[in-house]
């Protein structure tokens, strides 16, 4: 069925908010059953981790992948893990369940039409500010663990998948509009004249509708704010600066990373450590060609 495209725009932006964008697609609208269901079973006191593994294991492509992840430098357990059960004693179940998240989201986000954005490169993106994340919070004073703030570095662009997928034409021309200015900092402003509002305003509004854990809706929707507190402000702060870091490294490019707090030798140490996990499970997370 060709999915409906929303009106463009001529001198105004369009008369739209974020939560329209997310009305009669049944791929948005719709939440990864297989997390909230394993999600469910592990908060129930009478189910077991046994019962929780069943569900996973009604996939098997999706067993085979966090089987792989769990065996892989992600983790560096000593021993092989040959099965679900044992592989969330191991990692626990919230560590879990982020995995399950990630990889149904990929899953389900991993096609867009006419290549206007190459889905291989967003995601290599969003897996290194991720894994990037999830190293600074070593550095930084907060109460959130390091497999939440992993989680929240995967998905704080995926607003932007909204975009391609709802409002093509105008995705591509606020994409041309920075690609001519050569000025990443004005892509929030361009989005807010053209559409009206950004894609952390719409990637927030996603994440809500699906009622994922709450600082993932918070920080992409602190994202483009860091002047604004709440209590997710340090989690949005690490992923806003692991994401200046992946880009950094990713295009080879000098950035100002003053803000991050960390000597240049921590810095390189994070970016070495970064690519070494990253060389081994993007394939895993990304298994598409």
């Amino acid at each position: 069925m060709k999915k409906s495209v929303l009106p463009m725009p001529h001198s105004e932006p369009p008369n739209l908010t974020a939560a329209d964008l997310l009305k009669g697609d049944l791929q948005l609208t719709s939440p990864p059953a297989i997390y909230f269901e394993l999600k469910k079973t592990l908060e129930d006191p009478y189910k077991s981790i046994i019962d929780a593994g069943k569900i996973i294991e009604k996939d098997p492509a999706l067993s085979i992948r966090l089987l792989k992840l769990v065996n892989s430098a992600f983790f560096g357990f000593p021993s092989r893990i040959v099965t679900i059960s044992h592989a969330i004693t191991l990692i626990g179940t919230q560590e879990l369940q982020n995995l399950v998240l990630s990889t149904l989201i990929i899953d389900r986000f991993s096609m867009l039409p006419n290549g206007m954005l190459s889905m291989h490169d967003f995601w290599a993106m969003s897996l290194r500010s991720a894994l990037t994340a999830k190293e600074l919070t070593a550095y930084w004073d907060t109460d959130e663990n390091d497999e939440a703030i992993f989680i929240c570095g995967l998905l704080h662009e995926i607003g932007k998948l909204v975009f391609y997928r709802r409002i093509p034409e105008l995705a591509r021309e606020v994409g041309l509009l920075v690609e001519s200015t050569n000025a990443d900092a004005d892509e929030i402003e361009t989005e807010r004249s053209l559409i009206g509002f950004d894609h952390y305003e719409t990637g927030a509004e996603l994440a809500k509708l699906w009622k994922l854990p709450e600082i993932i809706s918070e920080t992409i929707a602190l994202h483009a704010h860091p002047d604004r507190t709440g209590r997710y402000q340090t989690a949005a702060a690490i992923v806003r600066s692991a994401n200046r870091i992946a880009k950094m490294a990713f295009f080879d490019t000098v950035t100002d990373l003053s803000v991050v707090g960390i000597s240049d030798e921590q810095l390189s140490d994070i970016i070495d450590k970064v690519h070494d996990q990253f060389e081994e499970i993007f394939n895993i997370f990304y298994p598409h060609r």
